[in-house]
């Protein structure tokens, strides 16, 4: 297989691996929590159909609570973490994949726990692929500095269905009849329009 070219941000199944990040019970109250949680257990799904390693991670669950079973991540083992990264988390997880070239983070809360994450795993040498329509804050201008920030460090910024399409690679794929009955109804609104309509500096 020819060796990628970062710069492109390829998504292959095979060297791929999706985070889910925090998506816990006292989050709740964080902007378009449902939506978010919707659009992460459709790329969960497609995960585990295409046999994309998932982990998830639970910030202090003792005082926020577990992972909110819409979520869908049953048979996944959460891993607990204070620290405003998963990396540490992970870890090991990371260093048993040695084909690893490609991280879809899923997750709350933007400005925080996910843009530390994708910082450490640039770090590392990974591509990094934030799902915008699975990612959110408890602000919206919070969530909207912290994808231009990671943008600007080397991220790309995708939408769930992209990034889909990219991992199922051909329509003769032998699952993609059911992935195709995952992504036939379009991803709930997360107020995304608003933040990227007009002509936005962040993301010039």
């Amino acid at each position: 297989m020819a060796a990628l070219r970062p710069s492109l941000g390829r998504v292959l199944p095979g060297s791929s691996i999706l985070f889910l990040c925090d998506m816990q019970e006292k989050f709740r109250h964080v902007a378009y929590f449902p939506q978010i949680v919707s659009v992460a257990a459709r790329m969960l799904k497609v995960a585990r159909l295409l046999e994309v390693p998932a982990v998830l991670t639970e910030q202090y669950p003792e005082g926020l609570g577990p992972t909110v079973p819409e979520l869908g991540a049953e048979g996944l083992r959460p891993l607990a973490k204070t620290c405003f990264s998963m990396v540490p988390a992970v870890q090991q997880e990371l260093d048993t994949r040695p084909q690893l070239r490609s991280v879809l983070l899923c997750g709350i809360e933007t400005q925080a726990c996910i843009l530390n994450t994708a910082l450490d795993l640039l770090d590392r040498g990974l591509q990094v692929h934030v799902v915008v329509d699975a990612c959110s804050s408890r602000s919206q201008v919070d969530r909207l500095v912290a994808l231009a920030r990671m943008r600007q460090s080397g991220a790309f910024l995708s939408t769930s269905e992209g990034l889909i399409l990219q991992l199922v690679g051909d329509a003769a794929h032998p699952r993609f009849k059911e992935i195709q009955k995952i992504i036939k109804e379009p991803a709930p609104d997360s107020g995304l329009l608003g933040l990227f309509q007009g002509q936005n500096p962040l993301f010039r």
